[in-house]
């Protein structure tokens, strides 16, 4: 088991599927990144550096990419409530694997710039 295992096994089943599709994806696309714990929150990383973070509360999920892709896919994520480096979702209104993807390439993008 990984520490991100550990988290999830006590999360509401449907909310634990919707997390691991998350987590499933982000790997599938960086086969390289890494897991931690950061914040309280499972935390994939890219070159040594957060990726993304993902976490379920009460009511919602919410994944943590920081503010640039938030602030550059205002558009794309206008079903969704965001604040500066935030999306929350359910499980009623998941965030599209496409969308996923593309928030992980922007994340990749300013992470590489950065290197």
């Amino acid at each position: 088991m990984t520490i991100i295992d550990t988290y999830l096994q006590d999360i509401d089943s449907k909310q634990r599927s919707e997390l691991e599709r998350i987590r499933t994806i982000t790997k599938n696309a960086v086969p390289t990144a890494e897991e931690k714990i950061t914040y309280g929150m499972p935390t994939m990383t890219y070159k040594g550096k957060s990726l993304l973070h993902f976490a379920a509360f009460k009511d919602h999920m919410s994944l943590f990419p920081t503010s640039g892709p938030t602030e550059e896919l205002t558009e794309k994520l206008k079903d969704y409530k965001t604040s500066k480096g935030t999306i929350q979702f359910t499980l009623e209104k998941t965030l599209p694997e496409a969308l996923i993807r593309e928030i992980i390439n922007l994340r990749m993008r300013d992470i590489d710039a950065k290197s």
